[in-house]
């Protein structure tokens, strides 16, 4: 069996899935306290400062630098991989229907990385759909980041911004060597961004684009390096009000309202 470890970021106490392949990271936890007994992610060299901004990332650069495991992937407390069908209802028994050890050790017989099945936005492209949902200078000054540090990726990044599907939520399961050199090339790109762009001009909610660019920038280094992958089903733990977030999508489509919170 390989040697699988994936971080469950989360901000709470949370119901998490049993299987000893899952380890709950509590991220933002720079100067707190209550870890609700889960891996803090402001021990070993560490980002957990800049969680109000990086989102899961704090989890992710504390799992590249502290864990070890032949392969590390990453998963949110309301989001997981499922490969099963029929899934029942309530959170708790939802959680144990996640992805297992012995399943993902199966599918990576077949591929280096797991990752989420592609989100459709089929009326929008990945840059329509970023410039009308949020402020899109970020996204831009990446861009600029890779035409002058990157040059060899920009054609990915002008791909993947004119197609209308992507593997999002940062949401992974990969070799270690992999994460090693995607968490490497991922971080000097983001770390370059916040030294060139005011993050204190946006609200909290839209002050956290690193963790929303680095969705995209996941998938122009699959694409770069022809990464072989498998894709897998992610399942929500918590009901999503599709009518609300799909009014949310058409007002910043067609009325420009950015939107507010994260659904």
């Amino acid at each position: 069996m390989k040697d699988i470890k994936v971080i469950v970021t989360t901000h709470k106490k949370y119901k998490m899935p049993s299987d000893k392949m899952y380890i709950p990271v509590c991220v933002g936890m720079d100067g707190k306290d209550d870890n609700f007994g889960y891996q803090p992610d402001n021990t070993g060299e560490n980002i957990s400062s800049k969680n109000p901004y990086y989102c899961e990332l704090t989890g992710l650069y504390w799992a590249w630098k502290n864990l070890k495991a032949d392969y590390i992937g990453l998963a949110h407390y309301r989001r997981h991989f499922c490969v099963q069908k029929n899934l029942p209802k309530d959170i708790d028994s939802r959680v144990e229907k996640a992805l297992t050890l012995e399943e993902a050790d199966k599918i990576l017989e077949k591929a280096d990385v797991i990752l989420s099945k592609k989100r459709r936005y089929y009326i929008e492209t990945i840059y329509s759909h970023y410039k009308h949902t949020m402020y899109v200078e970020p996204l831009d000054e990446t861009k600029k980041i890779l035409e002058e540090k990157y040059p060899e990726y920009l054609k990915e990044f002008n791909k993947l911004s004119k197609a209308t599907s992507a593997h999002m939520f940062n949401m992974f399961i990969m070799k270690k060597e992999l994460l090693d050199e995607y968490c490497t090339w991922l971080f000097d790109i983001l770390f370059e961004l916040e030294k060139r762009i005011d993050v204190s001009k946006y609200n909290n909610f839209h002050a956290r684009f690193f963790g929303r660019i680095s969705e995209i920038l996941l998938n122009v280094w699959i694409n770069k390096n022809n990464i072989k992958y498998e894709e897998v089903n992610v399942i929500d733990i918590e009901k999503i009000n599709w009518i609300k977030k799909g009014s949310s999508f058409l007002m910043a489509k067609f009325a420009g309202k950015k939107y507010k919170k994260s659904f």
